[in-house]
C-alpha cells in the first residue's frame, strides 16, 4: 500500500455542559479508529476539546453560584478523562477559554470583515438558550425548539449584533455540494442539508449582545458560541500564530460530529472558511445516534445518558470499543444495552479471539514447548493477502463495521483450521510437518491480527502481541509488517491470562 498523506480528524468540541455521555464516548472511539489506522501508513493528527462559551454556560454558573471561568473549570477535568478512559489517543484538547483560541476567532472576524461579509445589525427573532441555536418562526414546533432532542420554550431575542452574509455563500455551497457529493455523508445528512441550500439561506448573527460570557469584540459583545467553537478546528493546529506548522501540515482535515450539528458544521462553517479565503475541510461525517431499546436517543437532556465511565469499568475499553464499532453501520441510529454488550463480549470476543489465542499457545507450548516452529507455506497466507487493504480502506471510509468483518474473517479462518485439522490429532500420528504449518499459521494469524486490531482495540491488541512472544506494541507500519512469515521461528511465546474473562448478568 503507497503511503497516505498527512491525516487529520476532529470529533465535535464538545459543549461542557453537565458531564460525558456514551454518546461522547462514541465519536471519540471512532475518531481514534481512524487516527491509529492512518497512523500506520502516515502521519496523522486527532484533535478533540470543549466549548466552554455562551448563554446556558453563563445561566448553569450562576445557578451554581459560580462564576463562568470556575464553573468550566470545574466541569473541564471530567471531559480530559474521556479519551484516555478509553484509550482514545489525541494529539490536542482545545478549550475555546485558552487565549490560543481567542486570538484565532478574532483573526478569523477580521478576515471575513476585511472581505466586507460582516456588518452590523438588530437580531429580532427566537433562540433556543438550551441549544444556542437561532431559529426563524417558521422552523418552532408548537412555538418550541424545533431539534427533536430538545422541543424547550424558545425566547424572543432583541439585539444589535454582528451579522455574517451567509447568503452570499448560498451558491457557492450549492456548488461545494453538487461537486464533492462524498462532502457530507452519509446520503441522509447530505439530502437534508442541499434542502436547506436549494430553499436559501439567510444571513446569520454571530455575535451575542444580551450578555458577556465568551470571547469579547472590539466594541463591545462577544462572538456567537457556536462561531467560536467552530474554529477550534484550525486554533487546535496553531491557526494563525504559526501558520506554516501543523496548520500547513494537517488542514484541511475531516469533523466527525452528531447528526444534529450538521448545518453548523456544512452550512455555515464553510461558509466562514470561504470568506476568510481557507480551505474548507475535506469531509464531514454525521454518524447516528445511540438509542436505548426502545428506540428513544440516549442523552444528557432526556435524562438516559448511560455513564462511559461505569459501562468501561464493567465490561473494559475495548469491550465497549469493540461493541461500538461492530454493532450498527457508522452514520446509522442503534440501540445499546448491557446484555448486548454482554453478548458481543462473551460471544465474539471471548469464545472467538480470545479462545483463538488461549488454545493456540497452549498447544504451541504442550507439542513445541512455547517455540514458534519455521515458517512453511500454509494455507492462511494466501487467504489474507488483500486483507490490509481492504481492512484499511474500509476504515478510511468510514464503514468500521465492514472492517471488523473481513477481520473477523480471519478469526473465523483461524479457529476453523483448528477445528478441521486437529492439531492433536497430526501430533498423536508423528505428522510433524503439517503440525509445525498449522502451528506457524496460528501465531502468525494472531500476530497479523494483533496489527490489525490495534487500532479497535489497542490494550487487548497489544496483550496478543505480548503473549506471543513480540515486544513494544503493534502500533507499526502496515507495509513493513503485515507481511507473512515476519514472526521469527523459534520465538518464545508467552500465554497469560484470558483476554476476555466471561461476563454474566447480575445475579437476580
Amino acid at each position: 500500500m503507497p503511503p497516505q498523506p498527512a491525516f487529520y480528524v476532529t470529533t465535535p468540541i464538545y459543549y461542557i455542559s453537565g458531564t460525558p455521555h456514551i454518546g461522547h464516548a462514541y465519536t471519540s472511539i471512532a475518531a481514534d479508529v481512524l487516527a491509529r489506522t492512518a497512523r500506520a501508513h502516515g502521519p496523522a493528527r486527532a484533535l478533540t476539546g470543549t466549548d466552554e462559551h455562551g448563554q446556558k454556560v453563563a445561566n448553569a454558573a450562576a445557578a451554581a453560584e459560580m462564576t463562568p471561568q470556575q464553573y468550566v473549570d470545574s466541569l473541564a477535568p471530567t471531559w480530559r478523562e474521556l479519551a484516555p478512559a478509553f484509550d482514545a489517543k489525541f494529539d490536542d484538547f482545545v478549550r475555546t477559554t485558552e487565549p490560543r483560541h481567542q486570538r484565532a476567532c478574532l483573526a478569523l472576524f477580521e478576515r471575513m470583515r476585511e472581505a466586507g461579509d460582516v456588518y452590523e445589525g438588530v437580531y429580532e427573532g427566537w433562540y433556543c438558550t438550551h441549544d444556542e441555536t437561532f431559529w426563524p418562526e417558521a422552523k418552532l414546533v408548537d412555538g418550541r425548539c424545533p431539534n427533536p432532542e430538545c422541543r424547550r420554550p424558545v425566547q424572543w431575542l432583541s439585539e444589535k449584533n454582528w451579522f455574517f452574509k451567509l447568503s452570499k455563500y448560498n451558491q457557492p455551497l450549492l456548488d461545494l455540494f453538487r461537486g464533492d457529493p462524498d462532502f457530507l455523508r452519509p446520503q441522509s445528512r447530505y439530502n437534508e442539508m442541499m434542502a436547506i441550500l436549494e430553499e436559501g439561506l439567510e444571513d446569520f448573527s454571530i455575535s451575542r449582545s444580551s450578555f458577556d460570557w465568551g470571547i469579547p469584540l472590539p466594541g463591545g459583545g462577544v462572538l456567537y458560541v457556536w462561531y467560536d467553537a467552530l474554529i477550534s478546528y484550525i486554533s487546535g493546529l496553531g491557526w494563525p500564530d504559526d501558520p506554516d506548522g501543523l496548520y500547513a501540515g494537517f488542514w484541511p482535515g475531516m469533523h466527525l460530529i452528531g447528526k444534529e450539528i450538521a448545518r453548523f458544521h456544512t452550512i455555515i462553517w464553510p461558509a466562514m472558511l470561504m470568506s476568510a479565503g481557507l480551505p474548507i475541510p475535506k469531509r464531514v461525517f454525521a454518524h447516528g445516534w445511540i438509542t436505548s431499546d426502545s428506540g428513544t436517543k440516549i442523552g444528557k437532556s432526556l435524562g438516559n445518558a448511560m455513564d462511559p465511565f461505569a459501562m468501561k469499568a464493567e465490561f473494559g475499553a475495548d469491550s465497549l470499543r469493540y461493541f461500538l464499532m461492530r454493532e450498527a453501520p457508522f452514520g446509522s441510529d442503534f440501540s445499546i444495552s448491557m446484555e448486548k454488550l454482554r453478548q458481543r463480549h462473551n460471544s465474539d470476543l471471548g469464545n472467538d479471539l480470545g479462545n483463538l489465542l488461549r488454545r493456540s499457545l497452549a498447544m504451541l507450548q504442550q507439542y513445541r514447548n512455547g517455540l514458534v516452529p519455521q515458517p512453511t507455506e500454509g494455507r492462511v497466507q494466501e487467504r489474507v493477502a488483500d486483507l490490509p487493504a481492504l481492512v484499511n480502506e474500509h476504515v478510511m471510509c468510514l464503514r468500521f463495521r465492514e472492517a471488523l468483518d473481513e477481520i473477523w474473517n480471519l478469526v473465523t479462518l483461524l479457529n476453523r483450521a483448528i477445528d478441521e485439522q486437529k492439531p492433536w490429532e497430526l501430533y498423536k500420528h508423528g505428522r510433524g510437518v503439517e503440525l509445525d504449518a498449522l502451528l506457524y499459521d496460528l501465531c502468525e494469524g494472531l500476530r497479523w491480527l494483533s496489527l490489525l486490531l490495534f487500532p479497535y482495540m489497542p490494550s487487548k491488541a497489544t496483550e496478543i502481541w505480548h503473549q506471543l512472544g513480540l515486544e513494544g506494541t503493534p502500533e507499526l507500519p502496515w507495509d513493513e509488517e503485515l507481511v507473512w512469515g515476519r514472526l521469527a521461528a523459534g520465538t518464545q511465546t508467552n500465554p497469560g491470562a484470558p483476554l476476555f474473562p466471561r461476563i454474566d448478568p447480575p445475579a437476580a
